[in-house]
């Protein structure tokens, strides 16, 4: 499992940072502006200073201004490679679009449940069978709260206008937790397995007959 990817944050105290991708406290300060010995801190303008490599990121408000740095997770390693480029391009444009990014998610949702050996033309249909095979039923439902499933679905590739960035980040999380469920996990279950000597494995084998 790769290590959990901390988007930064407004006055987070600690995130990946921007510059070299660590995870590592935040140190927080506003800007200030004056000449000789008139300085004032401006309200509007902060600065986040990682304590691994010591640069200063720059915020407006709430946005990080600059480095220009998506505030997506990164995709999980399994990740289909159709599936892994919408979700790249939402990573792309989340920070100037959240709707934009929403829409290319549900696109990549679409795509996984393909992947996953579902029809990939009814999403409510298909996270249900889903959860049949093993996925959370907490998932189903957070799915539904993003507008995925459910009576107010939207169609993949269409844009909500209700859609914002807390509903894509949301999304971007949940198309990686179905990653690591349905694909990540078992792959490495069957790893685990494939290391047992064969007579445990018969052994196994002839204990499931008699359950």
């Amino acid at each position: 499992m790769r290590i959990k990817y901390v988007a930064p944050a407004f006055k987070s105290k600690g995130f990946n940072c921007p510059f070299c991708g660590t995870y590592a406290h935040q140190e927080w300060r506003l800007v200030k502006s004056g000449q000789g010995a008139s300085f004032a801190e401006i309200e509007w303008l902060s600065a986040s200073r990682c304590s691994r490599c010591s640069r200063m990121a720059l915020w407006v408000s709430d946005k990080m201004l600059f480095p220009v740095s998506s505030v997506a997770p990164l995709p999980e390693e399994e990740m289909p490679e159709d599936v892994k480029n919408d979700f790249n391009e939402a990573r792309n444009v989340v920070n100037a679009s959240p709707r934009a990014a929403t829409a290319l998610l549900r696109l990549a949702l679409q795509k996984l449940m393909v992947h996953l050996g579902e029809k990939g033309k009814n999403l409510n249909d298909d996270i249900a069978n889903l959860v049949k095979r093993g996925l959370p039923e907490k998932m189903q439902k957070a799915l539904d709260s993003v507008r995925v499933i459910g009576n107010n679905a939207v169609h993949p590739g269409e844009i909500d206008l209700r859609d914002d960035s807390q509903t894509a980040i949301s999304l971007f999380d949940l198309v990686n937790m179905i990653i690591e469920v349905m694909i990540t996990q078992p792959k490495k279950v069957e790893e685990i397995y494939g290391k047992i000597p064969d007579s445990t494995k018969k052994a196994i084998t002839e204990r499931d007959k008699k359950a």
